[in-house]
């Protein structure tokens, strides 16, 4: 059965998990935690994407992101990639480092942003890898302690936390810790990790419930919300995949695409694929990526072999070309 596309948009919320391949172990020292730390951190300044919560374990790591300029499988890849890469290197070994396919969920930020927060960060005291809560405060592998004021990084946005809790800094820090250590007698949580409709009502009891009285509700995998959230976000997905096929049913590829972009700054075809950096050719090709990734969907990485760039300089005219597209009113379908 084809594995279903992954669901993102600016401003999206997901809780990301990912496995060493076979569960093996993916980080064996402090060296290669602060390595793939140090990736993480410049990866999400660089695309904007924040961070509330996260924690690494020997073989699987939990990341509540939220997507910012840049699509989250685009940071994952760049992520994963990148480390994979060191470490492979580092340990003198070769193959697959994690799972094929990291999961990645979609989730309806009320009422579970602060359960999630909650559930990554408890990973460390749920595996022992602490022995009391206490301890999780300086832990240093887990966003917990930077929320506490314990440890610092510039690319965890702790504040966003906080503010669910207290206006004021040393207030919010303690009814969060308190909110964190309350959440340790729930124990596991399958339903914020599970599948479906069970997930997004919160356990089979409410399935059961819903059914008892005749209530349909919709389900999704890929989303953790209730079942107007995941109808929403459904049909929001299937609207912009729709869009997509009327644009390539209207004949629009790379190629035509290109030719707007180009037509727009005065150029010829030919100009955009020229190197350099004359002002109306960046302008122009960066304006044709963002039509080609945002609106056709092609994958960053094929544009960047077809342009001779590198992914992140994809990735930056991407955005690039979406202030371009804004700032001018320029459409790449004319009503």
């Amino acid at each position: 059965m084809p594995r279903k596309a992954r669901i993102d948009a600016p401003g999206a919320l997901h809780h990301i998990m990912l496995r060493g391949i076979e569960r093996k172990i993916i980080f064996r020292d402090q060296t290669d935690r602060v390595s793939f730390l140090d990736r993480f951190g410049a990866i999400l300044l660089e695309t904007a994407t924040a961070c509330y919560a996260w924690v690494l374990m020997s073989n699987h790591v939990h990341l509540l992101l939220r997507t910012g300029t840049i699509p989250i499988a685009t940071v994952m890849r760049r992520l994963l990639t990148g480390y994979a890469v060191t470490y492979n290197r580092r340990h003198r070994r070769h193959g697959q480092l994690f799972q094929n396919r990291y999961k990645s969920i979609l989730c309806q930020e009320d009422p579970y942003f602060l359960e999630l927060v909650r559930y990554i960060h408890l990973n460390p005291l749920r595996a022992r890898n602490v022995e009391v809560f206490k301890n999780l405060d300086a832990y240093p592998y887990a966003g917990h302690s930077v929320i506490l004021g314990k440890r610092r990084n510039n690319w965890q946005d702790a504040d966003y936390v906080l503010a669910h809790f207290d206006d004021t800094v040393t207030a919010a820090r303690r009814h969060y810790r308190a909110y964190v250590q309350d959440g340790i007698r729930e124990g596991k949580r399958p339903d914020l990790v599970g599948g479906g409709l069970i997930r997004s009502l919160g356990g089979w009891m409410q399935v059961r419930t819903s059914r008892k009285e005749g209530i349909r509700l919709k389900g999704d995998e890929r989303i953790l919300g209730d079942s107007g959230f995941v109808t929403e976000v459904l049909k929001a997905s299937e609207e912009r995949l729709d869009f997509r096929s009327q644009l390539r049913a209207k004949g629009y590829d790379l190629d035509m695409v290109a030719r707007k972009a180009a037509s727009l700054f005065g150029l010829e075809l030919d100009d955009l694929f020229v190197p350099g950096k004359y002002p109306p050719v960046v302008q122009a090709r960066s304006l044709f990526c963002y039509w080609a990734v945002r609106e056709l969907g092609v994958n960053g990485s094929d544009l960047a072999r077809d342009l001779k760039l590198s992914q992140p300089a994809v990735s930056i005219s991407v955005r690039r070309g979406e202030r371009i597209a804004r700032d001018n009113g320029f459409e790449l379908v004319d009503e």
